[in-house]
């Protein structure tokens, strides 16, 4: 991760629902923009398309024009480098936690 300023655009790109849908959305293929408008059929096209601004500011989503249409893609490198720095040292800690509960409670 370059600076934090990138990671408070990950987090915050995140933090919403929609756009983490989005994402599970992307996971499996890369989508047009219409396709995911469709598939969010209580959304205008404008809103859903202010959420993909959001994820490709935070390099979550990559979209590139062919012909007419829009394809976006997912980019998970940054969800990688979140888990890296965040997630995996301290679940690390809270499994050596818990392996010495567990060898409390057998003695």
């Amino acid at each position: 991760m370059s600076n934090e300023s990138d990671s408070d655009a990950i987090f915050k790109a995140l933090a919403h629902r929609r756009r983490r849908e989005i994402l599970d959305m992307l996971k499996d293929a890369p989508r047009t923009t219409g396709s995911l408008c469709e598939a969010f059929t209580d959304m205008d096209r404008c809103t859903v398309m202010q959420h993909l601004k959001v994820l490709e500011e935070a390099d979550l989503v990559i979209a590139k024009k062919d012909g007419r249409e829009r394809w976006n893609h997912l980019n998970s490198l940054p969800i990688k480098q979140i888990h890296d720095r965040w997630i995996s040292a301290y679940a690390g800690h809270a499994l050596s936690i818990l392996d010495q509960l567990k060898k409390d409670l057998e003695d």
